[in-house]
């Protein structure tokens, strides 16, 4: 039983996402510990920071590249995840965006470059190891990701698929009670919404 969640937050995000609001909500009667760290720009940071959060105990959620972060954290430590629209390839999506960033929910400005692309590609795996570990949640509105590479890349996953929605996955509520139960997570009482 999952005893520490991590809520992995998407680019130019922060600890402040609304669905990581959402869900600490939810978990506020879950005896376990749920973090939802701040994550550097930098893949090398935010992976080096992710890693030294991890344990046996672990489960990941992840939304956009947040979810790509969660693969690659869920693979390499046998640990179950959830991914929200995830990106698949960033490094190629991303690669368009190289320059000057501005994170609003940060409040700072920073340069999105070519070792960061590397750094990202580095992360990429061509093949899931333990595709039962992952559950997609990803709707077919998403502007921003092609929702057709996530629905084939996670082919060997869990999957829900909903026509609609956008990039934030609306109505991430309604999958409270699916995704605590598939991260094997027992809240001590009943929370509201659920």
């Amino acid at each position: 039983m999952a005893r520490k969640l991590i809520y992995i937050h998407g680019f130019n995000s922060s600890e402040r996402s609304h669905k990581a609001v959402q869900l600490g909500e939810h978990l506020r009667t879950w005896q376990g510990q749920y973090i939802v760290p701040r994550l550097s720009h930098d893949p090398e940071q935010a992976i080096a920071h992710l890693s030294a959060l991890v344990d046996e105990d672990t489960a990941l959620i992840g939304s956009s590249l947040g979810g790509f972060y969660a693969t690659y954290l869920s693979q390499r430590y046998h640990l179950p995840s959830v991914v929200i629209n995830p990106a698949v390839r960033p490094f190629e999506l991303l690669d368009e965006y190289r320059g000057v960033q501005y994170n609003p929910y940060q409040n700072y400005s920073y340069e999105l470059n070519h070792t960061h692309m590397q750094a990202l590609q580095g992360l990429y795996l061509q093949q899931l190891t333990s595709p039962e570990l992952l559950f997609l949640l990803q709707q077919e509105g998403d502007e921003v990701l092609p929702y057709e590479q996530a629905v084939a890349y996670y082919q060997g996953c869990k999957q829900q698929v909903e026509a609609g929605g956008n990039h934030s996955f609306i109505g991430f509520e309604r999958y409270f009670t699916h995704i605590m139960q598939f991260l094997n997570i027992s809240l001590t009482t009943k929370a509201v919404n659920e």
